[in-house]
């Protein structure tokens, strides 16, 4: 988040968070309110992108709590399906232009979420083509039907992911997990990039290149990148199943090393990471900690997470580290 130098003095100014409640559609949401500090004029200023953030904790928390879809979802469903904006508005139910407006951004009524959410679902989906086949043109119907009927058909696939997204996440996607997408694709081309980009390193100094990343991307954006969710371990904060996660994937190999007559296991990609699934905003805040560690040793890192308050104050609990407390970060 680019820091704003003042109106009045043209200097850079302090960057300031400070927790806060706002109602959103007649309920109260706690966030951390982001704002910039002119000390010597005593003036306070929010930017469009720091309005952007805190709005963005606001109503994923709508979202989570009513189960309505995110806007990369709402996003890639349509794209699933190989339908137009209008044409989802159609079939759905929506206004003319509603599903545009939902993949902009505007968060959906509770009523159209769940909608949407259940043609996540191709049969449900499908039974939804049909109902409108009177607002569709026959070459239309037909086509949007076969489309449908491919993915039908191709639901094994989305089965056996569903099955590897629950070996390896333990949290859903929601508060816990800073809300990112939880997607093996994303979880393991995030691995390999992250590997090209510092060389073999070990599991230690990577449990905590994650948790920079996450942390960094929620105080960013609001919103977290690799989808897991982490604890405040003896040794630092630590993603959840992260064992489970680096011997997941064929593409990560690990390498038992020797270091001071102990045994540590390193990682180092073998395959190139596929980036498309990561927008430039994601691209920036990832390459901004690879920069930042590639040259730290894994003592280096973990002395350094020491030093978070997302890792001091909750060293030892059951519970995960909250992401509020990205808005507390001293290392980057």
């Amino acid at each position: 988040m680019k820091i704003p130098n003042s109106p009045l003095t043209g200097k850079p100014m302090r960057v300031v968070y400070e927790p806060d409640t706002e109602m959103y559609r007649g309920e109260k949401y706690s966030f951390i309110y982001i704002s910039f500090r002119d000390d010597a004029e005593g003036e306070s200023y929010t930017t469009t992108e720091s309005d952007g953030i805190w709005l963005s904790q606001l109503t994923n928390q709508y979202r989570e709590k009513y189960g309505i879809p995110y806007q990369d979802e709402i996003v890639a469903l349509r794209e699933w399906y190989g339908l137009s904006a209008a044409k989802m508005s159609v079939i759905l139910g929506f206004g003319a232009n509603q599903y545009r407006l939902y993949e902009d951004g505007e968060v959906p009524s509770e009523s159209n979420g769940k909608m949407i959410r259940s043609a996540m679902n191709p049969q449900v989906f499908l039974d939804l083509v049909k109902s409108s086949r009177h607002q569709l043109t026959e070459k239309e119907y037909a086509k949007i039907s076969a489309r449908v009927q491919e993915v039908i058909d191709q639901s094994e696939q989305g089965v056996e992911e569903q099955r590897a997204v629950e070996r390896l996440f333990r949290s859903g996607r929601g508060l816990a997990n800073g809300f990112a997408p939880v997607s093996t694709k994303r979880l393991k081309n995030l691995l390999l990039y992250v590997l090209g980009q510092i060389g073999e390193t070990y599991q230690t100094k990577m449990n905590k290149v994650l948790f920079y990343i996450d942390f960094l991307s929620y105080r960013e954006r609001g919103m977290a990148i690799s989808g897991l969710a982490y604890n405040a371990l003896e040794f630092g904060p630590v993603p959840q199943r992260w064992d489970r996660v680096y011997s997941a994937f064929d593409e990560v190999e690990e390498r038992l090393r020797l270091v001071q007559n102990q045994e540590c296991v390193s990682l180092e990609a073998v395959g190139e990471a596929d980036m498309n699934c990561f927008s430039e905003q994601e691209m920036t805040i990832i390459n901004e900690v690879c920069a930042k560690v590639k040259n730290m040793t894994s003592r280096a890192i973990s002395k350094m997470s020491h030093e978070e308050p997302a890792w001091k104050d909750h060293v030892g609990d059951t519970d995960t580290i909250p992401f509020s407390d990205a808005f507390k970060l001293v290392g980057m």
